[in-house]
């Protein structure tokens, strides 16, 4: 069932389908929702039609990772990595490598 924050969000992508922000967040919801499939769509066109937006390529990685598709994921964490890192975005490089460090741990076998 989609929550009333996903419904709003899906509304005000009728008004401009590019928007990224309105992507990133209806993406962000879904992925709340466990949608992680089209969470992962929605996240991946919002960094089509705004390429710099780290926390979309961190969101974005983690679509990917539960949706168990680690090769996807890692290419994202290190694209966005670059993005936070050119944007001065400090925060979102550390929440970068932690998700990049689980990911290395469920790939040899050591996590969830």
């Amino acid at each position: 069932m989609e929550t009333p924050r996903s419904e709003m969000f899906r509304k005000l992508l009728q008004r401009d389908e590019r928007n990224p922000m309105v992507l990133y967040s209806l993406g962000s919801e879904l992925f709340k929702e466990g949608k992680y499939a089209e969470a992962r769509d929605q996240l991946r066109r919002a960094v089509e039609h705004k390429p710099d937006y780290s926390v979309a390529y961190r969101a974005l990685g983690r679509a990917h990772f539960e949706l168990g598709e680690g090769a996807e994921a890692g290419r994202v964490f290190e694209e966005g990595r670059r993005v936070a890192e050119a944007n001065g975005d400090l925060q979102t490089v550390k929440e970068i490598d932690v998700f990049k460090r689980r990911l290395e741990k469920r790939e040899a076998g050591e996590g969830p």
